[in-house]
């Protein structure tokens, strides 16, 4: 008879490879995007330092502290997005910006518009258009 796991147990047994970590975190921050709940961050957080050593492994790995580091992960007044990066740069990986994949692209043209208007502000304001 097989034995039952909990969600728990099973994620840190996947999660031990680290391109499958950082695609669980990817999967993770694209889901917070739409419901915007940190918990479920902190949580995810939690079971890949688990799946990649532990907080002891971890925080050797971030030269930190494993006191401080288990803190930072566990800790609602630490700003989520420093818990990540640390997390994320043990892993050998940083945060970056993309732009959003939408199917309104009125955003493309507001962004050209604009971009427009301040190369004509910058133009009107030039010392060699004052001449």
């Amino acid at each position: 008879m097989r034995k039952m796991r909990t969600l728990d147990e099973y994620l840190i047994e996947v999660l031990a490879n680290r391109d499958r970590a950082i695609g669980h975190l990817e999967a993770i921050l694209e889901n917070y995007q739409i419901f915007q709940n940190p918990a479920v961050v902190r949580d995810s957080l939690r079971i890949v330092v688990a799946a990649q050593g532990g907080v002891s492994e971890l925080a050797k790995q971030a030269d930190m502290d494993p006191e401080t580091f288990s803190k930072v992960l566990s800790n609602d007044d630490t700003p989520l997005i420093d818990a990540l990066g640390i997390v994320l740069g043990v892993l050998g990986y940083q945060l970056s910006i993309k732009p959003l994949e939408c199917e309104n692209r009125n955003i493309e043209a507001d962004t050209d518009d604009l971009e427009v208007q301040n190369t004509t502000a910058h133009v009107a304001e030039s010392p060699t258009s004052l001449q």
